[in-house]
Protein backbone atom coordinates (compact mmCIF):
# COMPACT_ATOMS: atom_id res chain seq x y z
CA UNK A 1 0.00 0.00 0.00
CA UNK A 2 1.62 3.23 -0.98
CA UNK A 3 0.66 7.00 -1.59
CA UNK A 4 1.85 8.79 -4.31
CA UNK A 5 1.34 12.72 -4.98
CA UNK A 6 1.49 14.71 -8.37
CA UNK A 7 0.50 17.35 -10.35
CA UNK A 8 -1.16 17.02 -14.20
CA UNK A 9 -3.70 17.87 -16.13
CA UNK A 10 -7.29 16.12 -16.39
CA UNK A 11 -7.24 14.97 -20.18
CA UNK A 12 -10.51 12.91 -19.95
CA UNK A 13 -13.39 11.40 -17.68
CA UNK A 14 -15.43 7.97 -18.23
CA UNK A 15 -18.15 7.04 -15.77
CA UNK A 16 -17.33 3.97 -13.93
CA UNK A 17 -20.82 2.48 -11.63
CA UNK A 18 -23.53 4.49 -10.42
CA UNK A 19 -21.19 7.58 -8.65
CA UNK A 20 -17.51 6.75 -9.01
CA UNK A 21 -15.24 7.77 -12.87
CA UNK A 22 -11.86 6.84 -13.91
CA UNK A 23 -10.00 9.51 -14.89
CA UNK A 24 -7.05 9.97 -16.72
CA UNK A 25 -4.53 12.70 -16.65
CA UNK A 26 -1.00 13.93 -17.79
CA UNK A 27 1.29 13.89 -14.87
CA UNK A 28 4.51 15.74 -14.25
CA UNK A 29 6.47 12.69 -12.55
CA UNK A 30 4.45 9.79 -13.86
CA UNK A 31 3.81 10.45 -17.29
CA UNK A 32 -0.06 9.50 -18.41
CA UNK A 33 -2.39 7.47 -15.39
CA UNK A 34 -5.64 6.39 -14.91
CA UNK A 35 -7.39 6.12 -11.49
CA UNK A 36 -10.78 5.63 -10.12
CA UNK A 37 -12.13 8.52 -8.41
CA UNK A 38 -14.86 7.59 -5.99
CA UNK A 39 -18.24 9.51 -5.25
CA UNK A 40 -17.04 12.43 -8.06
CA UNK A 41 -20.75 12.46 -9.70
CA UNK A 42 -22.51 12.72 -6.66
CA UNK A 43 -24.19 16.65 -7.05
CA UNK A 44 -22.72 17.85 -4.09
CA UNK A 45 -19.09 16.22 -4.59
CA UNK A 46 -16.72 19.40 -4.62
CA UNK A 47 -13.92 16.72 -5.30
CA UNK A 48 -15.42 15.84 -8.70
CA UNK A 49 -15.75 19.70 -9.85
CA UNK A 50 -12.15 19.48 -9.60
CA UNK A 51 -11.61 16.65 -11.82
CA UNK A 52 -13.16 18.03 -14.67
CA UNK A 53 -10.92 18.07 -18.32
CA UNK A 54 -8.06 21.07 -18.38
CA UNK A 55 -8.13 21.38 -15.09
CA UNK A 56 -4.62 21.48 -13.52
CA UNK A 57 -4.70 19.93 -10.46
CA UNK A 58 -2.13 18.17 -7.50
CA UNK A 59 -3.51 15.22 -6.99
CA UNK A 60 -3.26 12.38 -4.38
CA UNK A 61 -2.73 8.29 -5.35
CA UNK A 62 -3.39 5.53 -3.40
CA UNK A 63 -2.05 2.36 -4.96
CA UNK A 64 -2.04 -1.18 -3.79
CA UNK A 65 1.78 -1.89 -4.58
CA UNK A 66 4.90 0.17 -4.54
CA UNK A 67 4.57 1.67 -8.29
CA UNK A 68 1.75 4.09 -8.96
CA UNK A 69 0.65 2.03 -12.22
CA UNK A 70 0.81 -1.65 -11.71
CA UNK A 71 -2.02 -3.96 -12.35
CA UNK A 72 -4.84 -2.41 -10.86
CA UNK A 73 -6.13 1.65 -11.44
CA UNK A 74 -5.01 3.71 -8.19
CA UNK A 75 -7.55 5.09 -6.68
CA UNK A 76 -7.40 9.42 -6.52
CA UNK A 77 -8.42 10.19 -2.68
CA UNK A 78 -7.18 13.74 -2.93
CA UNK A 79 -6.94 16.60 -5.26
CA UNK A 80 -6.30 20.46 -5.02
CA UNK A 81 -6.62 23.10 -7.76
CA UNK A 82 -3.67 24.59 -8.98
CA UNK A 83 -5.04 26.53 -11.91
CA UNK A 84 -9.01 26.16 -13.36
CA UNK A 85 -8.14 26.38 -17.07
CA UNK A 86 -11.25 25.01 -18.17
CA UNK A 87 -13.27 28.16 -16.57
CA UNK A 88 -11.69 30.55 -19.76
CA UNK A 89 -11.48 27.19 -22.48
CA UNK A 90 -15.19 25.59 -22.07
CA UNK A 91 -17.45 28.83 -22.65
CA UNK A 92 -16.23 29.53 -26.12
CA UNK A 93 -16.73 26.62 -29.01
CA UNK A 94 -13.39 28.16 -30.94
CA UNK A 95 -11.17 27.56 -27.49
CA UNK A 96 -12.91 24.76 -26.61
CA UNK A 97 -12.55 22.74 -29.67
CA UNK A 98 -8.85 23.44 -29.62
CA UNK A 99 -7.97 22.32 -26.53
CA UNK A 100 -10.31 19.30 -26.85
CA UNK A 101 -7.72 18.44 -29.78
CA UNK A 102 -4.96 18.85 -27.76
CA UNK A 103 -5.79 16.86 -24.63
CA UNK A 104 -6.07 14.16 -27.37
CA UNK A 105 -3.20 14.94 -28.67
CA UNK A 106 -1.27 14.81 -25.52
CA UNK A 107 -2.80 11.21 -24.81
CA UNK A 108 -1.86 9.60 -28.12
CA UNK A 109 1.53 10.78 -27.63
CA UNK A 110 2.42 9.01 -23.94
CA UNK A 111 1.03 5.40 -25.38
CA UNK A 112 2.79 4.47 -21.73
CA UNK A 113 0.76 4.52 -18.43
CA UNK A 114 3.33 5.22 -16.09
CA UNK A 115 6.43 6.55 -18.21
CA UNK A 116 7.81 10.25 -17.09
CA UNK A 117 6.94 12.83 -19.89
CA UNK A 118 8.11 16.03 -18.52
CA UNK A 119 8.16 17.73 -22.23
CA UNK A 120 5.00 16.76 -23.06
CA UNK A 121 3.40 17.57 -19.92
CA UNK A 122 5.15 21.19 -19.81
CA UNK A 123 3.69 21.57 -23.51
CA UNK A 124 0.14 20.86 -22.77
CA UNK A 125 0.40 23.33 -19.47
CA UNK A 126 1.80 26.28 -21.91
CA UNK A 127 -0.68 25.59 -24.37
CA UNK A 128 -4.00 25.36 -21.99
CA UNK A 129 -3.05 28.70 -20.27
CA UNK A 130 -2.21 30.59 -23.13
CA UNK A 131 -5.64 29.18 -24.39
CA UNK A 132 -7.49 29.95 -21.61
CA UNK A 133 -5.99 33.46 -21.39
CA UNK A 134 -6.97 34.23 -25.41
CA UNK A 135 -3.33 35.57 -26.13
CA UNK A 136 -3.86 34.10 -29.36
CA UNK A 137 -5.90 33.02 -31.96
CA UNK A 138 -6.92 29.57 -30.87
CA UNK A 139 -6.13 27.73 -34.00
CA UNK A 140 -3.00 29.14 -33.93
CA UNK A 141 -1.95 27.85 -30.40
CA UNK A 142 -3.50 24.48 -31.34
CA UNK A 143 -1.37 24.42 -34.43
CA UNK A 144 1.83 25.45 -32.27
CA UNK A 145 1.18 23.11 -29.56
CA UNK A 146 0.53 20.13 -31.86
CA UNK A 147 4.08 21.24 -33.98
CA UNK A 148 5.78 21.30 -30.40
CA UNK A 149 4.53 17.75 -29.41
CA UNK A 150 5.78 16.45 -32.57
CA UNK A 151 9.57 18.05 -32.07
CA UNK A 152 9.57 16.54 -28.38
CA UNK A 153 8.58 13.38 -29.53
CA UNK A 154 11.01 13.14 -32.00
CA UNK A 155 9.31 14.11 -35.53
CA UNK A 156 10.06 18.01 -35.63
CA UNK A 157 9.71 19.45 -39.54
CA UNK A 158 11.80 21.53 -41.45
CA UNK A 159 10.24 24.69 -43.18
CA UNK A 160 13.11 25.84 -44.52
CA UNK A 161 16.58 23.45 -44.89
CA UNK A 162 15.78 20.02 -47.01
CA UNK A 163 14.93 17.81 -44.48
CA UNK A 164 16.34 15.43 -46.84
CA UNK A 165 19.90 17.24 -47.92
CA UNK A 166 19.68 19.96 -45.94
CA UNK A 167 20.45 22.21 -48.30
CA UNK A 168 19.53 25.95 -46.92
CA UNK A 169 16.11 27.28 -47.92
CA UNK A 170 14.05 28.48 -47.91
CA UNK A 171 12.72 25.30 -50.54
CA UNK A 172 9.43 25.51 -52.39
CA UNK A 173 8.27 22.06 -51.62
CA UNK A 174 7.08 20.00 -48.72
CA UNK A 175 6.36 16.29 -48.36
CA UNK A 176 4.91 14.95 -45.38
CA UNK A 177 6.64 11.34 -45.40
CA UNK A 178 10.33 13.33 -46.25
CA UNK A 179 10.12 15.51 -43.15
CA UNK A 180 9.09 19.26 -44.17
CA UNK A 181 10.42 21.32 -46.86
CA UNK A 182 12.86 19.61 -49.70
CA UNK A 183 14.82 20.98 -52.57
CA UNK A 184 14.11 20.37 -56.18
CA UNK A 185 16.43 17.34 -56.47
CA UNK A 186 14.89 15.45 -53.10
CA UNK A 187 11.15 16.43 -54.03
CA UNK A 188 9.38 13.01 -54.12
CA UNK A 189 5.88 11.54 -55.64
CA UNK A 190 3.17 13.48 -53.13
CA UNK A 191 4.80 16.92 -52.78
CA UNK A 192 3.12 20.09 -52.53
CA UNK A 193 4.24 23.89 -52.95
CA UNK A 194 2.87 25.49 -50.26
CA UNK A 195 2.90 29.75 -50.15
CA UNK A 196 6.27 30.68 -48.65
CA UNK A 197 3.98 32.49 -46.64
CA UNK A 198 2.31 29.09 -44.86
CA UNK A 199 6.25 28.25 -44.36
CA UNK A 200 6.88 31.01 -42.77
CA UNK A 201 4.14 30.77 -40.44
CA UNK A 202 4.78 27.00 -39.59
CA UNK A 203 8.52 28.16 -38.77
CA UNK A 204 6.85 30.73 -36.19
CA UNK A 205 4.75 28.90 -34.56
CA UNK A 206 7.62 25.95 -34.18
CA UNK A 207 9.41 28.37 -32.62
CA UNK A 208 7.71 31.25 -30.36
CA UNK A 209 7.65 33.90 -32.96
CA UNK A 210 4.34 35.21 -32.24
CA UNK A 211 4.52 38.22 -33.65
CA UNK A 212 4.78 36.91 -37.29
CA UNK A 213 2.13 34.25 -36.13
CA UNK A 214 -0.75 36.93 -35.11
CA UNK A 215 0.21 38.77 -38.36
CA UNK A 216 0.23 36.11 -40.92
CA UNK A 217 -3.26 36.26 -43.14
CA UNK A 218 -5.76 34.14 -42.69
CA UNK A 219 -5.40 32.07 -46.36
CA UNK A 220 -1.76 30.93 -45.17
CA UNK A 221 -3.43 30.23 -41.86
CA UNK A 222 -5.57 28.02 -43.11
CA UNK A 223 -3.08 26.17 -45.68
CA UNK A 224 -0.84 25.78 -43.09
CA UNK A 225 -3.02 24.34 -40.40
CA UNK A 226 -3.73 21.36 -43.67
CA UNK A 227 -0.17 20.82 -43.75
CA UNK A 228 0.07 20.11 -39.56
CA UNK A 229 -2.59 17.93 -39.65
CA UNK A 230 -1.44 16.09 -43.00
CA UNK A 231 2.41 16.35 -40.84
CA UNK A 232 0.28 14.99 -37.65
CA UNK A 233 -1.89 12.45 -39.00
CA UNK A 234 1.58 10.88 -40.78
CA UNK A 235 3.50 9.99 -37.67
CA UNK A 236 0.73 9.17 -35.29
CA UNK A 237 -0.71 6.79 -38.53
CA UNK A 238 -4.82 7.89 -37.92
CA UNK A 239 -6.17 10.94 -37.54
CA UNK A 240 -7.18 13.15 -34.27
CA UNK A 241 -11.27 12.53 -33.62
CA UNK A 242 -11.44 16.20 -32.27
CA UNK A 243 -9.34 18.12 -35.28
CA UNK A 244 -13.05 18.07 -37.31
CA UNK A 245 -14.60 20.33 -35.10
CA UNK A 246 -11.90 22.66 -34.93
CA UNK A 247 -13.22 26.43 -35.82
CA UNK A 248 -11.21 27.33 -38.45
CA UNK A 249 -10.44 30.73 -39.73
Amino acid sequence: MSLFRDDGIVLRTQKLGEADRIITLLTRGHGRVRAVARGVRRTKSKFGARLEPFSHVDVQFFARGSELVGRGLPLCTQSETIAPYGGGIVTDYARYTAGTAMLETAERFTDHEGEPAVQQYLLLVGALRTLARGEHAPHLVLDAFLLRSLAVNGYAPSFDACAKCGMPGPNRFFSVASGGSVCVDCRVPGSVVPSPQTLVLLGALLTGDWGTADACEARYVREGSGLVSAYLHWHLERGLRSLRYVEKT
